[in-house]
This record gives structure tokens, C-alpha cells and sequence, in this order.
């Protein structure tokens, strides 16, 4: 083994331990913890705001388990209402409780 291949050896491997520790970290120190549902709602309504006023908005406050094909995760349940051609239209979203992303949605 050359020098050259073993320092591209090393900074592999150091690359390598460093995204696990990362990782490791994350999760030990607060990759658990939830986002607050409040702030998840508010940006679900504020992407809806962006079509159209809405009426209402609602989320549970409690995260359920959800899966969705092979990735598992934990969930809030929204709502959000809004006219829509002199209508009142409700949609249901589901979003991750740790990222606050939008899995799912669904016009009721």
C-alpha cells in the first residue's frame, strides 16, 4: 500500500466514524424529540393560504404511529377547511411528528 492509498484509507474510515457518531448523537441527544404540532399546523395553513383563505384548521396533540410502505414513523393528524367554488371543502393531512413534513393528504 502506497502513502497516498493509505491516507485516502484513513479519511475514509475517519468519514465513515464520523457520520456514525453523528448519527449516534443525533438520535442520543434528541433525535426523539417531536416537533410541537402547533408549529406544524401553522405551516400546513400557511401553504394553504398561498391558493386560498381557509375557514379552519385543526391537529391532535398526540403522535400515533404510522406506517406507509416499508418507512415507519410517528404522526400528527391535521384538518384544514376552506372554500373552494362557493364550497366548503375539508382536507386531512398527516405529518411527521419529528420533521413536520407533510406525508399525506386527502380531500375529505
Amino acid at each position: 500500500m502506497t502513502a497516498r492509498n493509505g491516507q485516502l484509507y484513513q479519511l475514509s474510515l475517519t468519514g465513515v466514524v464520523g457520520g456514525l457518531m453523528g448519527i449516534f448523537i443525533t438520535r442520543f441527544f434528541g433525535g426523539g424529540s417531536r416537533l410541537n404540532p402547533d408549529n406544524i399546523l401553522e405551516q400546513v395553513k400557511h401553504q394553504f393560504r398561498q391558493e386560498s383563505p381557509i375557514e379552519g384548521a385543526w391537529i391532535e396533540k398526540h403522535a400515533v404511529p404510522f406506517q406507509k410502505f416499508a418507512v415507519k414513523s410517528r404522526v400528527y393528524y391535521g384538518g384544514i377547511t376552506r372554500y373552494e367554488d362557493d364550497k366548503l371543502v375539508q382536507y386531512q393531512f398527516v405529518a411527521d411528528a419529528n420533521t413536520g413534513s407533510v406525508l399525506d393528504i386527502h380531500r375529505l
